[in-house]
């Protein structure tokens, strides 16, 4: 075995050496944002999954690294481009693909389009190849107290602003025809529900990365649609699958240095298993019970009289009667 994954599995469960690094205000404002986006990411996932949306996730977070290395460029606050690409991103997403069979070939256009620039600005900046390297991979002891900040606030924002438009937005996830035609402003929601993605999917780019910012804003969400269909049950469960998983991932990390993005996915995606293996046979059951149900209910209320039947036209009624009548012997 690689003598460096060996020192990884060694330290890894070292409580003393984490405990020692929780003792740094760095640390623990890392630990606040990871809750923070777990949070944000375990409400917002499973409209994500709901609306099909997976996709244009990945297109969102892609497109914050070019928001992300224009501010490297310019020499602005990366956070802050990153912000700004994702909410480019999303909003052009929300514009243009409103309509589900333009969505992934208007995301795939965009996207490109976008990772394109940013190969331009990565080549044109500074060569800071950590900075570089963060983007892509993330780095969640670099949030600092004015990131967490940023982080509480947008969090506190986001959560507003879905409580206000849930009913209607689950409404037209659910099904945007019949929502559309008792007025709901489908597009609008879209646009808006594009805006609050973008704003997640950037600052879950800066702690997991671009190219893994999937394993919070999907994998505990589609880990909870293997348990229930419940709306609210998977958002709880979401909440606690990605808290499980971006919480205990820093800590898994801390002792042995590896980067948190490596565990965070790797918790998600056990969990997702673990769901998966378990749900089946739990939603099984429970569609079997449903079916059942009304093949089990008493046709007729305790107590009722008996309908009446009509049995002049009944077959063996007219059977039973033609038997009774004597006919007359011939001699």
């Amino acid at each position: 075995m690689n003598d460096k994954l060996s020192d990884v599995l060694t330290k890894m469960l070292d409580l003393h050496t984490t405990a020692d690094l929780l003792s740094y205000d760095f640390v623990q404002q890392a630990v606040l944002a990871a809750a923070l986006l777990g949070l944000l990411a375990g409400v917002i996932g499973p409209l994500i999954v709901n609306r099909q949306m997976s996709f244009a996730v990945h297109g969102t977070s892609e497109l914050s690294l070019t928001g992300a290395a224009a501010a490297l460029l310019v020499g602005i606050g990366v956070g802050a481009g990153a912000i700004a690409g994702s909410v480019i991103a999303a909003v052009m997403f929300g514009l243009l693909g409103s309509k589900a069979r333009e969505r992934d070939s208007v995301i795939a256009v965009v996207m490109s389009f976008g990772l394109g620039l940013s190969v331009l600005f990565l080549w044109l900046g500074p060569s800071r190849a950590g900075s570089k390297f963060s983007l892509l991979t993330g780095q969640v002891v670099s949030v600092g107290g004015t990131g967490l900040t940023s982080l509480a606030l947008c969090t506190v924002g986001v959560l507003a602003v879905l409580a206000f438009i849930y009913r209607p937005l689950l409404f037209a996830s659910t099904d945007p025809e019949v929502a559309v035609a008792r007025g709901v402003p489908v597009r609008a929601l879209s646009v808006v529900f594009a805006v609050l993605l973008g704003v997640t999917a950037a600052f879950g780019v800066q702690i997991v990365g671009a190219l893994l910012v999937l394993s919070l804003l999907i994998t505990p969400a589609a880990a909870a649609a293997q348990l229930t269909a419940s709306p609210l049950r998977a958002t709880l469960l979401s909440v606690l699958f990605a808290e499980i998983a971006a919480v205990g991932g820093i800590l898994l990390s801390l002792a042995p240095g590896v980067p948190v993005s490596t565990f965070i996915t790797t918790i998600s995606f056990v969990i997702y298993l673990v769901c998966r293996f378990i749900g089946r046979p739990i939603l099984q059951a429970r569609r079997r019970t449903a079916l059942r149900a009304p093949a089990t209910a008493a046709p007729e209320m305790a107590g009722a009289p008996a309908p009446q039947v009509d049995a002049s036209n009944d077959p063996d009624s007219l059977r039973g009667r033609a038997e009774d009548v004597q006919l007359p012997v011939r001699g």
